[in-house]
């Protein structure tokens, strides 16, 4: 199966196991760009988002493109994939002023839609073919806008990234239910950066955050991306 329809699938299940439960993950008080509370930056890193249109890649729940709308008065779209998880999503953030969730590849949708003022993706772009997302990325924001991506840097297992664009078996775990077999790029800073720059980003910081516990092994990068200017057209005679 191909990667990105493993990663369809077991998002939909997910999704769907969370409806089962009625979970539904609270509105932060802060942005956060790791699943630890109070490691790393808040939304600051996007800059001035007021009355900005904001993109959220993989808004899954909802809560963190609520927590922009609510606390920073950014007009946010979060893009998802997956039915079950855009289910979440509107059956408990519905009347949000300055919120809408569309279901929908990022990629295709991003081929019709206005550019936006800032982009970004909590843990969630490495799900997608980076040769696929990032050019549609760079078409779909306005000249200058930041792109603020959180990407798994090393595992549970100690496995760091790799330093080939190719995606490699990973697992989502969910408490009391069998883990989600999925289908990741986890890449290499540099690798990540080279990618960026090809399709016209320039990267202006990547931070790594390991793991609050002594002996945990997990560390997440924080990529700090801003999409170049378009080129003069060259004028011919």
């Amino acid at each position: 199966m191909p990667a990105e329809d493993t990663n369809t699938r077991a998002w939909l299940i997910y999704g769907q196991r969370q409806l089962a439960r009625a979970y539904a993950p609270p509105v932060p008080e802060r942005l956060g760009w790791t699943p630890w509370e109070g490691i790393g930056p808040g939304a600051e890193v996007l800059g001035d988002v007021t009355g900005r249109r904001v993109l959220d890649i993989g808004s899954g729940a909802g809560h963190h493109a609520v927590h922009l709308a609510r606390v920073h008065g950014a007009r946010v779209t979060g893009i998802e994939l997956s039915p079950s998880q855009h289910e979440r999503a509107v059956s408990t953030h519905v009347d949000v002023d300055g919120v809408e969730f569309v279901r929908a590849d990022v990629a295709e949708y991003l081929d019709g839609a206005e550019p936006f003022d800032a982009a970004y993706a909590i843990g969630t772009l490495a799900f997608i073919d980076p040769h696929r997302s990032l050019p549609a990325l760079r078409d779909g924001l306005r000249p200058d806008a930041p792109l603020i991506l959180s990407l798994l840097h090393t595992d549970l297992h100690g496995h760091g990234p790799s330093t080939a664009v190719a995606p490699r078996e990973q697992t989502i775990l969910l408490r009391d239910d069998p883990p989600l077999p999925t289908q990741m790029w986890v890449l290499a800073p540099q690798l990540w950066e080279d990618l960026l720059t090809e399709y016209g980003f320039r990267v202006e910081a990547i931070d790594l955050f390991p793991h609050p516990g002594e002996n945990a092994k997990v560390i997440q990068q924080l990529i700090r991306a801003r999409r170049l200017p378009d080129r003069p057209t060259r004028a011919t005679s």
